[in-house]
């Protein structure tokens, strides 16, 4: 079967190649679309309760509202834990569900359950879910600093909560901004015990009237010269005065009684439990921005950043907005020392190539399967829906030796048939005999490394989640090189590995000319290109690539002959050194199984070693202190 694949690959030599322009357009459109991090998310797909419950202690809390919704929770399908906690006015109850459920359905289940778990609550509260964030949503952070001394921490936290906090929540792709710091402000109103019960009037029937007075009123219409005028009643409380002059009764002679004759009304800070602080330098407010669930971290945070930029326009004079946490340095860190390395591997694999096989149309042959199988890879990974991140990058580069390993054979054997040929036989003939020799022997190898990374698909929990993504990519990458080297590898080659690829009925120095001035002219056009347009990336790196496209021209054009394996000096080199070393292993059989027990042996210390689980960065101080 494999055997009729390459045939019809290289009769149907047009379509491969077609295919393989799409299937690089198709990989460098999803490479675009994949969402960046720097590891991958290993939390577990949760769902939290949070529920308000001012002034009752942590037993209250644990016995009215904790244990309730904990109890109606265990019922929701798919949950595996229920964990409940109880503090001073306030209760959590996570709902953790199986590995896959998706985020949004669990949510839905959960806010059934709590419909029904309502009725069973004190009266007044009022059970809300927590933002659709992951344990590792938290991506950036930033504090309210006032460099002038105007400003206090109550009007700071006021900036936060009504400038900053709703603009950023607009941002594409951000669950929640939490705000932290500061003063909360609010209307206190001290009310005097004495005088309620000289009065006689409830503590309930003076907080009715607060809450009833603030509000607006409607009427009816009244219609004046043909002209309706809309009745309406103002009452939102916009000072201490408006609360003082609220009337909660009337004493016995019929004289309204207000609420400035039983409390003092004044402004005041909302009882708070900690305290964030800046570098040691003292309180401040802030925000700490959640990235919603199944986001693009790093687009997230640099849209966060461009929206924080624009509104620092409209900030108070002296107060500034210093970041604290920046996921995205994290991120492109990891990215970045992996795409560096991901690229010298790159080279180093080229360099390899060209010095065994001292072809450089044929090196280009095997190098050219490899950015292909890589975006083959990428399109499997966005259809997934993985992120590209250190653990599935990590994968493309353990793969990238192996995935380039079926290439060189078959090129080599093909290097091999055009030796034996005395020019008679037709060149495809050739490539096509050469490819049908080894490639179902390539592919049934590559399919076989691709195997060994199955038993980690076994992994559970955080495990399978930190190493699949890494199983994913390898195999993806593997894969999708085997399936090159039945169909792709032999086109090229037939391209690829001849003498020239300019008519052969052109004399040498014909040849030799045209490699020269079409080099030239490709290098001579990209750096026009770059010079007229500058601002755009190509612009930025134009130099770069005239010389390397110009060079890559002349090369692929430059006339070549394909040279027997034993003219090449490397490999003379090395099969002289190999020769007597695998004669003399094969007569002492014995001495060679007993120092590779020997060897196996010296991992056993290892057993013990204490390894390393994740290095941390360097942490700045932006602490909250809870008492």
């Amino acid at each position: 079967m494999l055997e009729k694949i390459i045939e019809y690959s290289i009769r149907n030599r047009f379509l491969v190649i077609l295919a393989t322009v799409f299937i690089i357009l198709w990989g460098v459109y999803s490479l675009a679309r994949t969402p960046l991090d720097a590891i991958p998310d290993l939390s577990d797909v949760q769902v939290i309760i949070y529920t308000k419950y001012p002034g009752q202690a942590p037993q209250v809390v644990e016995d009215q509202i904790t244990y309730p919704l904990t109890t109606a929770m265990l019922a929701v399908p798919g949950s595996t834990v229920v964990r409940g906690y109880s503090f001073f006015g306030f209760s959590f109850v996570y709902i953790l569900f199986e590995d896959g459920t998706d985020l949004y359905w669990a949510r839905s289940r959960v806010l059934e359950y709590l419909n029904y778990v309502s009725g069973l609550l004190p009266e007044g509260v009022t059970p809300s879910l927590g933002p659709d964030a992951t344990g590792v949503g938290w991506v950036y952070e930033y504090a309210l600093v006032d460099r002038t001394g105007k400003y206090d921490l109550a009007q700071l936290r006021s900036i936060q909560d009504w400038y900053l906090r709703y603009e950023l929540t607009s941002v594409e792709g951000v669950s929640e901004v939490a705000s932290v710091g500061g003063f909360v402000k609010q209307y206190q109103v001290d009310v005097d015990p004495n005088k309620l019960n000289a009065y006689n009037i409830p503590l309930s029937k003076v907080k009715m009237a607060i809450k009833r007075s603030n509000k607006d009123v409607g009427g009816r219409l009244i219609e004046m010269s043909e002209i309706e005028y809309m009745v309406r009643g103002l009452g939102y409380i916009k000072g201490i005065e408006d609360i003082e002059n609220i009337a909660i009764g009337v004493d016995d002679k019929g004289t309204p009684i207000l609420v400035k004759d039983v409390a003092n009304v004044h402004l005041g800070p909302e009882l708070r439990r900690g305290i964030t602080e800046l570098d040691g330098e003292g309180e401040v407010a802030g925000g700490v921005v959640l990235m919603r669930f199944g986001g693009n971290a790093l687009a997230t945070i640099d849209r966060v950043k461009a929206k924080l930029e624009s509104l620092k326009a409209g900030l108070p004079e002296g107060v500034e907005i210093v970041p604290v946490y920046d996921r995205s340095n994290l991120i492109k860190r990891a990215v970045s020392t992996l795409k560096v390395k991901l690229i010298e591997e790159s080279i180093v694999v080229a360099l390899v190539c060209i010095i065994f096989l001292l072809h450089f149309r044929s090196a280009f042959v095997a190098i050219f399967t490899l950015p292909v199988g890589i975006l083959m890879a990428l399109i499997v990974m966005n259809f997934q829906g993985l992120n590209a991140n250190i653990m599935s990058l990590g994968g493309i580069a353990i793969a990238i030796g192996a995935m380039i390993d079926a290439a060189i054979v078959m090129i080599e054997n093909a290097h091999k048939q055009i030796e034996k040929e005395d020019g008679t036989k037709d060149h495809w003939l050739i490539i096509t005999i050469a490819a049908k020799q080894v490639g179902p022997a390539l592919f049934f190898s590559l399919l076989i490394i691709t195997f060994s990374f199955l038993p980690i698909f076994t992994l559970q929990a955080q495990e399978g989640r930190l190493f699949r993504p890494l199983a994913f990519t390898k195999t993806y990458s593997m894969a999708g090189a085997a399936l090159l080297a039945v169909t792709l590898v032999p086109v090229m080659m037939g391209y690829f590995i001849r003498t020239t690829l300019l008519p052969e009925a052109w004399s040498r120095r014909r040849q030799r000319t045209v490699a020269a001035g079409a080099s030239v002219a490709v290098g001579l056009l990209l750096w026009l290109i770059s010079v007229l347009f500058p601002q755009s990336a190509l612009g930025a790196f134009g130099g770069m690539l005239a010389v390397s496209l110009g060079a890559l021209t002349f090369l692929l054009l430059w006339p070549q002959a394909v040279s027997p394996e034993d003219k090449n000096p490397v490999n003379k080199f090395l099969i002289w050194v190999y020769k007597p070393v695998i004669r003399w292993v094969l007569h002492h059989k014995a001495v060679t199984i007993l120092v590779a027990i020997v060897l196996v042996m010296t991992l056993l210390p290892f057993r013990s070693a204490v390894v390393e689980k994740l290095p941390e960065g360097p942490v700045r101080t932006f602490a909250e202190k809870m008492d």
